[in-house]
């Protein structure tokens, strides 16, 4: 963060982006401060209330872009694309499985493919028209092509292809296919110069009760992960899945057991950051290249062996590990033989000291300070993404708490309803989603280009609000609640408290969804020429418009702009 001096030069603002920071405040609300704590708080002021139409079309495009999908959904879709498919095509139902199969269970490139060529079509999944072996006689004795016995014709059965096999080695190779895993769904003839396909109705009748609901799960299990448009909620134990409505907008979805992810890239949901950002961030964070930094920072190799050597002690007199057990100077890296009077003492190399002074050791010191310098910075930004992460959890923590105890408890001692406690549990969801996007706009902030200044000046201020803010807010909710779970009868402070937390809850919410949506557009209209400096004018504008239409106070405005305007 700046400086304070910095940060008060933001802390004026004449005009607001109807897009970004929409609506009033209301002025009985956040005018006296002092009555209700708001004095001491960020400030507020041009991070207005949205207005309600708006929030109602952003919640419905939200609702719109993804359905959550159980099991009996997940099997009922699978049922009617089948049905469509086969009374389209005029085929069978096992057959319309092997061509959905086989085409990702894209209904409409099923039909693009048949219709275009429809013997292609067959040809590519195994579908024949056809017997390639015909028998005549049926009273005749087969000879089974895996076991090379003879059977009648009823002990003998076959594919659409016709080779014949006996129902032992037709049962034997299904169930083997079946227990090797997901592969049994593309199912072929055993002769190995055929292709044909086999289909569920060879399963049904030749499969124990075991290896037909094993490949019932395998068929429910490829209907969600090859349909491009569905995927199983990554979250560990849950059996939902998403349908995802192609430009939906935001990739952020909340599944039914409360997991939120991104269904782009099946991580944690991590807006405002996009997901390179997240996969660079998670690969930083696990990598050895910070290993590497940290030894090139704190360490120096040995002269002799080369390897690395951390001091740990307070004098220059070090000796490698065996079995090397070369002993030299921590200054200069020579032999410690060498040391003595002459060079100024066993504990003073001036030898490295004028050595320094001739450039010998310039680059080695830059880069070991510039390691430094990065593994700090680094370091800086992922303390307070694990911290705000941490408080995610324990904050997830209460909420369950609150939800299955607290609550209850709260609703005796003040004789309330719990359903008009609802403001406390929506006050403890709004600091669980806060503290995951303020988590992740450490990773933001940390790949924020340092050479766009106005950028990263008007960011870091934006996140000191967003931190204020929430701080409030969970204080709130966690210490200020204790008095009320404590008290021995209603009171009259705690309608004072609901209406606080419910503000706090609303004024937080409005702030951080407009902050992720100024993240979202990377702070593009930000004035490279922008504010936050003293010396360059008395009034700096920082332009943070979102590039289209702005909607608040009933009217629409393009290519608005805050004002940050010195003192």
């Amino acid at each position: 963060m700046d400086s304070e001096d910095d940060m008060m030069d933001a802390n004026y603002v004449d005009s607001v982006d109807d897009d970004f920071y929409s609506g009033d405040m209301d002025d009985d609300y956040y005018s006296d401060g002092g009555e209700d704590g708001y004095d001491d708080g960020p400030d507020y002021d041009f991070m207005a209330e949205a207005a309600d139409d708006l929030d109602d079309m952003v919640l419905s495009r939200m609702q719109q872009s993804y359905t959550v999908l159980r099991e009996g959904d997940i099997q009922q879709r699978l049922e009617d694309d089948i049905a469509s498919v086969s009374t389209v095509l005029s085929i069978s139902r096992f057959d319309a499985i092997i061509l959905l199969r086989h085409y990702n269970w894209s209904v409409s490139k099923v039909h693009d493919e048949w219709f275009a060529d429809e013997e292609a079509a067959r040809k590519s999944v195994g579908l024949l028209d056809k017997p390639v072996v015909q028998f005549s006689n049926i009273r005749e004795q087969f000879t089974c092509g895996i076991c090379f016995e003879s059977f009648p014709c009823e002990k003998i059965t076959s594919a659409a292809c016709g080779h014949p096999f006996c129902l032992s080695c037709w049962s034997g190779y299904i169930s083997t296919t079946i227990n090797d895993g997901p592969g049994c769904l593309m199912l072929r003839c055993p002769d190995p110069s055929c292709w044909a396909a086999v289909g569920q109705d060879m399963i049904d009748l030749l499969a124990s009760d075991v290896d037909k609901d094993k490949y019932s799960r395998y068929l429910l299990r490829s209907y969600v992960e090859d349909n491009r448009k569905t995927k199983w909620c990554p979250a560990p134990g849950c059996e939902y899945a998403v349908d995802f409505a192609a430009g939906g907008g935001s990739f952020d979805v909340s599944c039914l057991c409360s997991y939120s992810f991104c269904w782009n890239c099946t991580e944690e949901a991590h807006r405002p950051v996009d997901c390179g950002t997240v996969s660079k961030w998670i690969l930083k964070n696990s990598a050895e290249s910070e290993n590497m930094n940290w030894i090139l920072a704190n360490s120096k190799p040995c002269p002799k062996c080369k390897r690395p050597i951390e001091k740990n002690q307070g004098c220059m007199h070090m000796t490698c590990t065996p079995p090397c057990k070369f002993e030299f100077c921590w200054l200069c890296l020579g032999a410690w033989s060498d040391h003595g009077e002459r060079t100024g003492g066993f504990y003073a190399c001036n030898r490295y000291e004028a050595a320094k002074q001739e450039g010998a050791y310039d680059e080695a010191e830059r880069r070991r300070e510039m390691a430094k310098n990065s593994l700090e910075r680094y370091t800086h930004y992922y303390e307070r993404w694990a911290s705000n992460q941490s408080s995610r959890q324990k904050a997830l923590a209460d909420l369950h708490q609150m939800q299955t105890v607290h609550l209850e408890k709260l609703s005796d001692i003040h004789c309330t309803p719990e359903s008009q406690l609802k403001f406390i549990t929506d006050a403890w969801l709004q600091t669980v989603e806060c503290r995951r996007v303020l988590k992740w706009t450490y990773a933001y902030g940390y790949y924020l280009p340092e050479h766009e200044h106005a950028k990263r000046q008007f960011f870091e201020y934006l996140q000191g609000e967003a931190e204020s803010g929430l701080e409030r807010l969970h204080q709130c909710a966690e210490k200020e609640l204790e008095q009320f779970l404590n008290a021995e009868g209603p009171s009259k402070e705690f309608d004072e408290f609901r209406t606080k937390l419910a503000g706090l809850t609303s004024v937080t919410k409005n702030y951080f969804e407009n902050l992720v949506r100024a993240l979202e557009n990377g702070l593009a209209d930000v004035d490279a020429h922008g504010a936050c400096s003293k010396t360059t004018s008395s009034k700096n504008v920082v332009n943070v418009g979102k590039g289209r239409g702005g909607r608040g106070k009933g009217n629409t405005k393009t290519g608005d702009s805050i004002r940050i305007i010195d003192d």
